[in-house]
């Protein structure tokens, strides 16, 4: 049986190229290719979902949701897995869950509240049709409502905490081939997602980029992985995972752990206190199914290891989000 996989999604899209980067560090055999040029509506049909990207697999299957995607994937590329195990797959799960669900929308913000990142993107998007393009367009500024960008406070602090990341990328990079250590992570997935299709790409973001060369070039270059290297030990990680979980506790921990008890409460949104203001967020399920993933993963874990995790925790003020 062949072994090829193909990836449907589509260049501008965060997780399609979250994917992207991990199939190139499997060392796997596969193609990307855009959703809307190969039959959507099967697409749509065979995966349950409209969302990209969607992973073709050699047995058939059509599947969706990268985090349970590379799982699978660790199986099937020994030695190249992008989540290790134990209670630094944990510690990986929860540093790519801030990129997965919390600096994607400030990636929204950058390309639809800009004029010129909102007019760039719907046009690619759209292949150039201007009628299309509006109707993209018209999307944008729902999708930041609804992510909890809609004020001029939370956009000017959403990207003062992307430029905190980026320097703290920048300042890594000097001291490791990747961020967690000398070899890929499911954390270096998604941050190459980001950059590959939204901040190194829209023209907004990308010209705060250009501040940083040594982030950018290392994001041309990420992709061409020897197989080599190791990850720094749990609990002590590297410099850059350490300042993106003290990011984490007065940013995302509010907000999922809000999101959380919305689910549960059967709210259709919340608020939460977010850089010293009450913002209104849409409830949305899949970050608490997420978020119950990690739980699972802790769960699994050796007793010994899961009072190592939980005291990790605590001394992260993450225990809220991320304990019993």
């Amino acid at each position: 049986m062949s072994q090829h996989y193909t990836i449907y999604g589509g260049p501008l899209s965060y997780f399609s190229r979250k994917l992207q980067a991990a199939m190139f560090f499997y060392g796997a055999d596969f193609t990307f290719a855009e959703k809307r040029e190969n039959d959507p509506e099967l697409i749509e049909t065979r995966s349950g979902t409209h969302q990209v990207p969607v992973l073709h697999t050699p047995e058939n299957w059509m599947i969706a949701d990268t985090t349970p995607i590379m799982r699978m994937l660790d199986a099937r590329f020994p030695g190249r897995e992008m989540f290790l195990p134990g209670p630094l797959g944990v510690l990986t799960h929860i540093v790519e869950e801030y990129f997965d669900e919390w600096i994607a929308r400030t990636m929204v913000h950058y390309r639809w509240h800009y004029e010129e990142s909102a007019q760039y993107a719907s046009m690619e998007i759209a292949l150039g049709d201007l009628d299309a393009a509006a109707v993209v367009r018209s999307w944008g500024p729902r999708a930041c409502r609804a992510t909890g960008t809609e004020s001029e406070i939370q956009q000017e602090q959403a990207e003062l905490e992307y430029v905190r990341i980026v320097e703290a990328m920048d300042e890594q990079l000097k001291e490791s081939r990747y961020l967690l250590g000398d070899r890929p992570s499911a954390v270096d997935c998604i941050v190459l997602g980001g950059l590959w299709a939204h901040t190194n790409n829209d023209p907004t973001p990308k010209k705060m980029m250009a501040n940083y060369p040594r982030v950018t070039d290392w994001a041309d270059n990420a992709a061409d992985w020897d197989g080599t290297g190791d990850l720094v030990p749990f609990p002590e990680s590297t410099p850059f995972a350490n300042f993106v979980l003290d990011e984490m506790k007065d940013t995302y921990a509010p907000y999922v752990t809000g999101n959380s008890a919305a689910v549960n409460a059967g709210a259709k949104a919340f608020h939460a206190n977010i850089y010293g203001e009450d913002v209104s967020y849409l409830t949305r399920a899949y970050p608490e199914q997420s978020r119950q993933m990690i739980l699972h993963e802790k769960e699994q874990l050796e007793s010994d290891e899961q009072s190592a995790v939980a005291e990790w925790l605590a001394s992260k003020q993450l225990e809220t989000c991320f304990g019993e």
